[in-house]
């Protein structure tokens, strides 16, 4: 990247992660002539200090010299940003409407947002001695974790680090000490970090099907040229395994690769399967990491010693030295969109990106995103089919178990538990899914009524019996779980409807010589216990899986032959236009669990509802025909994908502050609107009250993109003149996956 030379009265000005639309200008330091676009600044604030982005060198400010600060230093010589990298996010930025100074501050990780040095610590890396590249691993078999240990260096052929060995085994430095002792390891100088190209292994990789391959060619063909493709296969297809071909293609090239999933759980079994397939460094980057651990996985990407990043959503941004792929798995789902502060989409922002590096992008669902489909119906994607289960695997059978006037226990239909017992009989996994934690979604009292509500938010809380509390799951507030009903002191309290706690209560009742694992957020909050979940299942440890949407998706599960969806009607009927296609992609994921091996899968799904008819479309036809079905009726209801959005969200400690900022804004707007853009409110918020906040919004749609981002652009700064903002929290969120 080119220097900025230094000139008489230089001004820099500067991004600050502050929640306002607008630069700052500062004089420039005595060493102004190292500077380069993108770098990080210490900079006096108020009576603070910041650190804040170069975004522009000018030799004029608005303000006269006098007034002007100057910058205290610079802490990155050369940037750690490159132009296209700042090219992304001042175009995030425009499109979002959002300070740029927290749209930049949102492409580092934390420990980098604060002075961070960017030096990386020196890192011990080990390799086999001449001894221990011929040693027979077979003569350790008294020593098993030594054993384990020279056979992990013999396959990888190459030095492995610290925090590698660290990431594939905690407890590797006793071994690796003592093989040390035996001259099978050594210590090694750490390898050369300046040449691109990357180490691969050979293992033997699947044989793909013609259409596995077609999409492999595909991609691969465009790698050095921005392209988007649409991969939808079905569940069990053998998207990972194109996934890596196509990586294997780009790392051979020296190319790096990044690699998304919606949600933390994804990350352990992509991860394992990455590193037992790459010898090159995986950087891994997710918030259950340590500040310095992400810095780390940032540095090692930006640097390029690492070729390969799996990440969630905030990874997207991390620099690449050699870009090659962008990699989006489930693409479809909704954790993709940021919900607080910066509310960008990883998906669509991973599709600018791709473009501003003239490199391919690839998104892969079974169940794509109605967008999706849509861009690849219009051949702005290439879609990419696989239409049948990888190997021998079968697709499961769906089935809809009418449960109306069924006697219940704890929600398990009599002839649920049957197919449960008969699954088990076979020596066989079971899945239950009910989206719903805690014991008891309601505590009421069967006396008088009273119902155990949130005092902060219009919600019921939440029965968490294992620790007797209730618990509001929408702010966080707890209280002890009462004995008695706290208004009439007599009444018995009952728990209305069900939850994963309850249901595990029960299944333990009656199976009780089965291992029962439940996997939900209360249950895997301790630091590597997902992790253990997972391998107790994989091992045939566990009987019985019962869990929540982090079950959903991406997991494979070889001997789950049964896969039940418990409360199938709770999603049927909601005001938001998205739920049935939430729905739909929630039920198809969840029961492509089912039979991914050579076992024939059964996926049975309660229901008070059979003739509904988004389930019988989904088990007779399949989610294309849903998905085309839901399109058309999008399209007559002009809205998305055939029309564009933005969420003007209000809050306040009074329900009239929100409410007459928006109407302002509303007035604003309309003085502004050319008559392309409906003004849709304001209305309260579906959950009106949350954290002790009253909350309303504002609905912009328009039949174009161009008409509504003008209409914001020229909102926004009005919007920030108005004294009333400044009683009230809002936030604007552009393309809302939600209207809550």
């Amino acid at each position: 990247m080119a220097k900025l030379h230094n000139a008489p009265a230089l001004i820099f000005r500067v991004a600050i992660p502050v929640p306002l639309y607008r630069l700052f200008d500062y004089l420039a330091p005595a060493d102004a002539d190292s500077a380069q676009l993108g770098a990080r600044l210490e900079v006096p604030f108020g009576k603070t200090r910041k650190i804040g982005f170069l975004v522009d060198i000018v030799e004029h400010s608005e303000l006269p010299g006098d007034k002007l600060k100057q910058v205290l230093r610079i802490l990155d010589i050369p940037a750690l940003l490159s132009a296209a990298d700042l090219q992304l996010l001042h175009w995030a930025s425009r499109y979002y409407h959002h300070p740029l100074g927290e749209v930049i501050s949102a492409a580092f990780p934390v420990a980098l947002r604060r002075n961070s040095s960017v030096a990386m610590p020196a890192e011990k890396h080990y390799g086999l001695t001449g001894m221990g590249l011929l040693a027979d691993s077979g003569q350790l078999k008294r020593a098993p974790k030594q054993k384990v240990v020279l056979e992990k260096f013999q396959a990888h052929q190459h030095l492995l680090s610290a925090s590698a060995l660290s990431q594939w085994d905690k407890n590797w430095r006793v071994p690796v000490q003592q093989l040390i002792a035996k001259q099978l390891v050594q210590l090694a100088a750490a390898p050369e970090l300046a040449s691109p190209s990357f180490a691969l292994t050979q293992p033997a990789a699947l044989h793909c099907n013609p259409k596995q391959q077609l999409a492999i060619d595909a991609v691969c063909s465009s790698l050095g040229q921005f392209g988007v493709f649409l991969l939808e296969g079905v569940t069990g297809s053998g998207k990972t395994e194109v996934y890596m071909q196509i990586i294997s293609a780009a790392l051979a090239r020296g190319l790096q690769v990044l690699v998304l999933v919606p949600e933390i759980t994804l990350t352990p079994q992509l991860e394992e399967r990455f590193r037992r397939r790459f010898t090159v460094n995986i950087a891994v980057s997710h918030s259950k990491l340590t500040d310095n651990q992400r810095r780390d996985a940032w540095l090692h990407i930006q640097q390029g010693r690492s070729a390969l990043l799996l990440g969630t959503r905030s990874a997207l941004f991390t620099p690449l030295k050699h870009p090659g792929l962008i990699i989006l798995d489930e693409e479809h789902d909704a954790s993709f969109k940021q919900q607080e502060g910066f509310r960008f989409s990883a998906r669509d922002v991973a599709v600018v990106r791709g473009k501003l590096l003239n490199i391919p992008v690839l998104l892969g669902s079974a169940t794509p995103s109605l967008e999706s489909l849509h861009n690849a119906a219009h051949q702005r994607y290439q879609w990419l089919e696989l239409p049948e289960r990888a190997g021998a695997a079968i697709a499961p059978a769906l089935h809809l178990l009418d449960i109306r006037n069924k006697k219940m226990q704890e929600g398990l239909s009599a002839a649920l538990l049957e197919e449960i017992q008969k699954t088990l009989d076979k020596q066989e996994q079971v899945l239950l899914f009910l989206n719903r934690r805690g014991f008891a979604p309601t505590l009421i009292c069967h006396g008088c009524g009273w119902v155990a509500r949130c005092l902060h938010c219009d919600a019921n809380l939440v029965i968490h019996s294992h620790e007797r509390l209730l618990r509001c799951h929408h702010c966080g507030k707890e209280q002890r779980l009462p004995d008695h009903c706290p208004a009439c002191k007599t009444g018995v309290l009952t728990a209305l409807g069900l939850g994963t706690e309850r249901v595990e209560q029960l299944l333990a009742q009656l199976f009780s010589n089965k291992t029962i694992a439940r996997l939900d957020r209360d249950s895997i909050q301790r630091k590597g216990s997902l992790e253990n979940y997972l391998e107790q299942i994989n091992l045939g440890h566990v009987d019985i899986i019962l869990g929540t949407q982090m079950l959903a998706k991406g997991h494979h599960f070889p001997n789950v032959t049964l896969v039940a969806i418990l409360d199938v009607d709770s999603g049927l009927f909601s005001i938001d236009f998205h739920a049935a296609e939430k729905l739909a992609q929630l039920i198809v994921q969840v029961s492509g669990r089912a039979g991914r091996a050579e076992k024939q899968g059964k996926v049975i799904m309660q229901t008070r509802k059979p003739d509904h008819p988004l389930l019988t479309t989904l088990i007779n036809e399949g989610y294309n025909s849903f998905a085309k079905t839901a399109l058309a009726e999008r399209q007559l209801a002009h809205l998305p994908p055939y029309s564009y959005q933005a969420l003007l969200r209000a809050q306040g400690a009074d329900d009239s502050l929100p409410q007459s900022f928006l109407q302002t804004v509303a007035d604003l707007a309309q003085d502004l609107n050319t008559g392309d853009t409906q003004i849709l409110g304001p209305v309260s918020a579906p959950m009106a009250r949350r954290a002790g906040l009253y909350r309303h919004q504002l609905l912009f749609q328009s039949g174009k993109r161009q008409t509504l981002q003008r209409l914001l652009a020229e909102l926004i700064p009005k919007i920030g003149q108005l004294q009333q903002g400044k009683k009230v929290r809002w936030s604007l969120d552009v393309d809302p996956v939600d209207l809550y």
